[in-house]
């Protein structure tokens, strides 16, 4: 396939992980500070089936048709104020995550144990911007926000990570199978 033809298919992947990931957010488990929502495994999804440069681009997507004002984000809440608000880190950090966790991917495989691996480090970075945000726009001490704005969702960041490792690399094996995404490149050594 023309090169420009695959960078266009890549894109239009990128956007429907964004929707994919704005429809994802809408699962919530509300929680006193910060709810647990889909979004972390939509995240994780995007960079484990795209990888890192059109996983990050989905994620951009999504992160702007929230800004924009998009009910995108978690409880169908949408504009630049989300952003900067207390849970804003956690959404800014999903850029920083799904760079990273397809950054490692692409430097290991996209086999079950380095996407566990990416997911889990993704799971983390979220974690760390969400609770620095939330600390300062919140006004809590950094004992206050780990303990109301990380240590709740380990556990079960560590699920959703496993979940988005099984299922991403599953998905990322069918497509590449069907030829609906390019053969992976070789790993720089």
């Amino acid at each position: 396939m023309h090169e420009s033809n695959q960078k266009l298919k890549m894109s239009l992947y990128a956007a429907l992980m964004a929707g994919i990931t704005a429809i994802l957010a809408q699962l919530t488990i509300p929680l006193p500070l910060v709810p647990i929502t889909g979004q972390t495994l939509a995240i994780g999804l995007c960079a484990t089936i795209l990888g890192r440069k059109y996983g990050t681009l989905a994620v951009m997507i999504y992160v702007a048709m929230g800004a924009i004002g998009l009910p995108v984000f978690s409880e169908a809440k949408g504009g630049f104020m989300v952003l900067i608000g207390p849970t804003g880190g956690y959404i800014v950090g999903f850029i920083i995550a799904a760079y990273v966790t397809g950054l490692i991917l692409e430097k290991t495989s996209f086999t079950l144990l380095p996407a566990v691996v990416a997911n889990i480090a993704g799971m983390v970075i979220t974690l760390v911007f969400g609770a620095v945000q939330l600390k300062f726009i919140a006004g809590l001490s950094w004992e206050q926000a780990m303990s109301g704005g990380v240590i709740p969702f380990l556990l079960v960041g560590v699920i959703k990570a496993i979940l988005a490792a099984v299922l991403g690399v599953t998905i990322r094996r069918r497509l590449m199978s069907a030829k609906l995404l390019p053969k992976e490149e070789t790993r720089a050594a």
